[in-house]
């Protein structure tokens, strides 16, 4: 299989989608929602026409004050209205809070949901090469960045831009042309600003991300090794392994911050000059007489409207380019192409009698190194074929297309006599059970992990699974009996005991055609030999493919493949293959001998 790329620069072309491309994807999720949308942003513009209102109100309240024949009346309407328009500002800012968390929750959770989903269309080769800590790192900040996005785009930005338009228009209008034209100048070079020096910081946020991926699946990777990791005391290494990549993030993280300072110092500053030129002109204006106290306190109250929230805008534009940044990772998974897929007119397998057939079979994890070569055989419908060789023959591959995880290069697998490319994948694999050679366990209980082969199961029905497997006794001695913890990957069982729940929830599926890749291969000689039993009354029911090392285990078999270099070098039932005297038989009579001595020296027979 091909190494996977990890450089940065590769990941750094496989991730690299523009900001609106982003958005794009985003934006059907949020449509769903669309009255909730429309209603939220009317409830914006509202309050935006509310808050803007408040310094004209305002400026009349003075004015009345300051007139000298009215210097004893209060302009009650006017205070009023004042009260409303901020009651009114703030209510329709709530109100649209409100009516907005719906869709933004629901799209984190629409978007979740089929990030979860596509993984698991992916296929096997994909999910071999994969660094499952970096992924779900990826996941999280992805989800997170869309609730960051939606948060700062429509109760930061919006409102912002909103505002802006709206006090330039009342200036132009009531006031003189300068007042526009020093608010619009120091927009321009904030926000120019402002984009620059974040667009620039956006490259090292990018890089963050990448290094803390990376981190994250060194710690995940040696945590889920900490046997292997204790067996070598390689503790030191992988402290020294992780603190490399830390290190790396932490020089990173080190020139972010300092760029933030630029950003902030920088910004500081092109506000204080803006802020002063219009409080220079309106005071002037005063000083002129063309404008009253009231126009004096209006400007003061605008420029607080306006550069409160501007103040704000950088770490707006920086919270919005970083759930950009979070969110094209996670949406280049939902893209990743799948590399087995239902074809249009796939069919539904449904029968309780499948026969399998490989034809002519050639096949390569990659293109340079073929696996299999012509391989051709047939399972009938109720009938068991065994496929022994050495490691690397190509046993296991056969499961894997049997089960299309792959696709062959030539030739086809099929079931009765359909090419299962013409079949969809989840009647195909509801048709097949396997009990693997190495075992994962969820980490759950063992009840979970049993009825996971059919969750609908009744208790009842999982129980009978169990004692079938041979392991309701041992299930029945732990202190939580059914509720006992198998722990991560199923590590605080032994290899017979995760083999015997694998046994079990595969017989709870109760498949037509049962793969047995090496099954009783971590059991003792008496378990193997009582389980063999019931997997040999099970089969008798089933197509069945064996895989096996041990010959011991498909003596019983209807045919016997023999596997070399990925080819069919001998066929035939037990009694013939050993009446050639070929590989087979040499394969017998070494296993034997090692039996023997095994007896002889009072240790396990290894079959």
């Amino acid at each position: 299989m091909t190494a996977p790329d990890t450089s940065a620069d590769s990941t750094r072309t496989r991730y690299s989608r523009t900001d609106w491309q982003t958005l794009k994807t985003l934006f059907p999720y949020l449509w769903r929602y669309k009255a909730r949308v429309i209603i939220a942003l009317a409830c914006l513009v509202l309050a935006k026409l509310a808050t803007v209102a408040i310094p004209l109100v305002l400026k009349d309240v003075v004015d009345h004050l300051a007139a000298p024949a009215t210097v004893l009346a209060v302009p009650l309407a006017l205070i009023v209205a004042y009260g409303l328009l901020r009651l009114a500002s703030t209510a329709l800012g709530e109100l649209r809070d409100a009516v907005f968390a719906k869709v933004a929750q629901g799209a984190i959770r629409q978007v979740a949901l089929e990030t979860f989903n596509h993984l698991h269309k992916l296929s096997l080769r994909y999910h071999l090469n994969r660094q499952t800590g970096g992924m779900t790192r990826d996941i999280a900040r992805g989800t997170r960045g869309i609730g960051m996005l939606l948060s700062f785009m429509l109760f930061a930005i919006l409102p912002i831009i909103l505002e802006i338009t709206f006090i330039t228009i009342i200036l132009v209008t009531l006031y003189d042309w300068r007042f526009a034209v020093v608010t619009f100048a120091t927009i321009v070079v904030y926000t120019a600003f402002t984009v620059t020096v974040t667009e620039w910081r956006t490259r090292t946020l990018r890089r963050m991300n990448e290094l803390d991926s990376q981190a994250n699946t060194r710690a995940v990777d040696s945590l889920l090794n900490y046997e292997t990791v204790k067996y070598f005391s390689n503790e030191r290494f992988e402290a020294t392994r992780y603190d490399a990549a830390l290190g790396e993030w932490e020089g990173t993280a080190i020139r972010n911050e300092q760029a933030l300072g630029l950003l902030n110092s920088g910004q500081s500053a092109i506000i204080a000059f803006g802020v002063t030129g219009l409080v220079w002109l309106a005071a002037d204006g005063v000083a002129r007489g063309s404008m009253t106290l009231g126009d004096l306190v209006a400007v003061n109250a605008f420029l607080i409207q306006l550069y409160s929230p501007l103040n704000s805008l950088g770490v707006a534009y920086r919270e919005i380019k970083q759930a950009l940044t979070d969110m094209e990772r996670m949406f280049s998974l939902i893209r990743e192409d799948a590399e087995i897929k239902d074809r249009p007119e796939a069919q539904v397998l449904d029968t309780r009698q499948a026969s399998v057939r490989f034809e002519h079979v050639d096949f390569g994890y990659d293109p340079e190194r073929q696996i299999l070569h012509d391989v051709d055989f047939t399972i009938p419908a109720g009938r068991t074929v065994a496929v022994v060789g050495s490691s690397g023959a190509g046993k296991s591959t056969l499961s894997r297309l049997l089960f299309r995880f792959y696709e062959a290069g030539r030739g086809s697998v099929r079931i009765n006599d359909t090419d299962v490319r013409d079949l969809t994948q989840e009647s195909l694999r509801a048709h097949i059970g396997i009990v693997p050679q190495d075992t994962v366990l969820f980490n759950d209980t063992i009840y979970y992990n049993i009825a996971y082969g059919r969750p609908t199961a009744r208790y009842e029905e999982v129980v009978a699974a169990a004692r079938a497997a041979h392991i309701l006794e041992f299930i029945e001695r732990q202190p939580r009996k059914w509720e006992t913890t198998v722990g991560e990957r199923g590590l605080k069982l032994s290899g017979g005991e995760k083999q015997r729940v694998a046994i079990a929830r595969t017989l709870l599926k109760n498949p037509p055609i049962l793969i047995l890749d090496e099954a009783t291969s971590a059991l003792d000689s008496r378990t193997e030999k009582a389980i063999q039993a019931e997997l040999a009354a099970i089969a008798a029911e089933r197509t069945t493919l064996i895989v096996a090392h041990r010959l011991s285990t498909v003596v019983d078999a209807d045919e016997i493949l023999v596997m070399e270099h990925g080819r069919i070098i001998e066929r035939g039932t037990h009694r013939e293959l050993l009446a050639e005297d070929g590989i087979y038989a040499r394969m017998w009579q070494l296993q034997q001998s090692e039996r023997e001595k095994g007896v002889a020296a009072g240790g396990s027979a290894p079959g």
